[in-house]
């Protein structure tokens, strides 16, 4: 007798295979002031840096001089206490925030509105930075931490400098629980299992004297759930044969 493979009972949505929102602290992105910004610079100071389950990066909370508060991710090299500022006026240096047709080419900037106003979209994990490249009449162009371009609206904003935490990839997690927990808070499983490698009442791949499928891994996309493992609605399988 059967029972339900790994796949089914990922797919009922059940608190075991879903990210827990438990102890997150705030969406980080910056509070828009509107035509305030372009007028005047608003002031604010770095209250703390906090720690948000399942994110990469530290957040810093920063308290405005209007008395409005908001979480962003942390800035290499910012500290409790420092002054920032945000607006187009404000000067180019780290921890501050200005739109990207204010900030000169070849300045790092991290942090990145795509539209102005929605609170920071790209190059937001931990120890990234993108570069000014060049401005046009209604665009900034940026190279992002992958090497590519993208064209993003002039009036976003950005934050000068490199998001903290940037060595935390080096450091190996060495066990095995240290890797789960952390999966585990993103909700991502972990550890993943070949279907090979187990008993065929696990999986349709499973059992057999040697690790091998032992029939065509392809499967219709009509499958009933217990039997949709594999190469799902494939068009083609195996290697391209040389022209």
């Amino acid at each position: 007798m059967g029972k339900r493979i790994l796949a089914q009972r990922r797919g009922r949505g059940s608190p075991s295979f879903r990210a827990s929102g438990h102890g997150r602290k705030s969406p980080a992105k910056y509070i828009f002031f509107g035509e305030k910004e372009t007028k005047e610079t608003i002031t604010g100071e770095i209250s703390k840096f906090i720690h948000d389950p399942g994110r990469g990066t530290p957040l810093a909370l920063i308290r405005y001089e209007n008395g409005e508060k908001t979480l962003i991710p942390a800035i290499e090299g910012t500290y409790e206490g420092q002054k920032i500022e945000q607006g187009t006026n404000a000067p180019i240096t780290i921890g501050n925030t200005l739109p990207l047709y204010m900030i000169p080419e070849g300045t790092p900037v991290c942090n990145i509105e795509i539209k102005q106003g929605d609170g920071g979209k790209i190059v937001r994990s931990s120890g990234t930075t993108a570069t000014v490249q060049t401005h046009t009449p209604t665009h900034t162009i940026i190279q992002l931490p992958s090497g590519s371009l993208k064209e993003v609206t002039k009036n976003a904003r950005a934050t000068i400098g490199v998001i903290a935490a940037g060595g935390r990839t080096e450091k190996p997690f060495m066990k095995a629980g240290k890797k789960h927990a952390w999966m585990h808070s993103k909700g991502h499983y972990y550890p993943k299992v070949r279907g090979v490698a187990m008993n065929p009442a696990s999986h349709p791949h499973g059992g057999g004297s040697h690790q091998h499928v032992g029939k065509p891994s392809t499967v219709s996309r009509h499958a009933p759930p217990g039997r949709k493992v594999g190469l799902v609605a494939a068009r083609r399988a195996g290697r391209k044969k040389r022209k």
